[in-house]
């Protein structure tokens, strides 16, 4: 991310004053939003042959969608679902479409959340940018579809929606882009099926870490009062950081923007350096080709409150047995 990037960034969860001077763009912004909302509303997409569950937010940067739809997963197939995944596959660098993501695909093929979300699950996950085309290529024996960070895609009809919001950063100055850092208005929240924070609905917990050569996996205190390379590349890298404080490690943050195609060369900052790297989940499925023996990923999974879990299973069920 430039200088100047960062800047605007920072803004978006201060006053709106100090972006105004983005005001031109977001009064063509915002006319596209709302157009966009009402012609879904005014001419809605075919319903889907399998229901679709929609887990998006309505903010920019990350949420804690992935591990949320790994929960959802889970909790699936404990109701008796067989459940299905379809992605937009950012980054990907495919270009034939749909995409069913397999081991021997790379992350640079299929984009680091979907092959996450299959090396983590091994559901059925198809990669499209057009997503109506990837719940169409998903197997016949589907019970629900999860879309990954599909509530702006109105061109995929959905039984239901769920926003995931950030707990702490919540919606900012509540502006939306570029002046904000919102997608859609704030109203949006309104006319979905359910709404979780991430630090009030659910938790992200760190459960191991894990060596990202030889999968082995050692206790949270592994590197406790230890100093280590704090290595991200996903959208909020402040919980990755407070996780890793949390249990004990020095750490020591370098940090790439969202989604960032990691090569060799980004680690010459470890030459002749005896720390360890730690990186997340969704980095190391990048990183895995060139993973050195000293360097671990941090596995978490999303907790939710006795109360939230009893709401998912129910909706769970409930878009089971509807069409978009």
């Amino acid at each position: 991310m430039s200088a100047l990037g960062a800047v605007i960034e920072r803004n978006w969860y201060r006053s709106a004053l100090a972006n105004i001077w983005l005001l031109p763009l977001w009064l063509i912004v915002a006319p596209v939003v709302y157009l966009k909302r009402l012609k879904f509303r005014l001419q809605p997409p075919k319903p889907a042959s399998v229901p679709v569950l929609v887990v998006g937010n309505i903010t920019v940067g990350g949420t804690g969608k992935t591990p949320l739809i790994l929960l959802l997963i889970e909790r699936a197939r404990v109701l008796g679902l067989k459940p299905a995944v379809i992605s937009r596959g950012y980054g990907s660098r495919n270009e034939q479409w749909p995409l069913t993501v397999t081991s021997a695909l790379q992350a640079d093929e299929c984009g680091d959340e979907p092959k996450l979300i299959h090396a983590r699950s091994g559901v059925p996950v198809v990669v499209d940018p057009q997503r109506a085309r990837a719940a169409a290529a998903v197997p016949a024996h589907t019970d629900i579809i999860f879309s990954d960070d599909g509530l702006q895609h109105y061109a995929l009809a959905r039984a239901a929606e769920l926003v995931v919001m950030d707990g702490q950063r919540r919606l900012g100055n509540g502006w939306l882009l570029p002046v904000g850092p919102l997608r859609e208005p704030a109203s949006r929240l309104k006319s979905v099926d359910m709404v979780l924070e991430n630090g009030s609905s659910f938790r992200v917990e760190p459960i191991a870490l894990v060596n990202a050569l030889s999968g082995e996996s050692r206790p949270l205190d592994y590197f406790a009062g230890t100093a280590v390379w704090a290595v991200s590349g996903i959208g909020n890298p402040q919980r990755f950081y407070a996780s890793l404080a949390q249990i004990g490690a020095e750490t020591k943050p370098v940090s790439f923007p969202d989604h960032h195609d990691f090569s060799p060369a980004d680690f010459d900052f470890t030459q002749g350096s005896s720390y360890p790297v730690v990186m997340t989940e969704k980095d190391w499925v990048k990183c895995r080709a060139f993973a050195q023996p000293d360097w671990w990923y941090l596995q978490v999974d999303a907790v939710p409150q006795p109360d939230i879990q009893d709401r998912l299973d129910a909706l769970l069920l409930a878009t089971a047995q509807r069409k978009g």
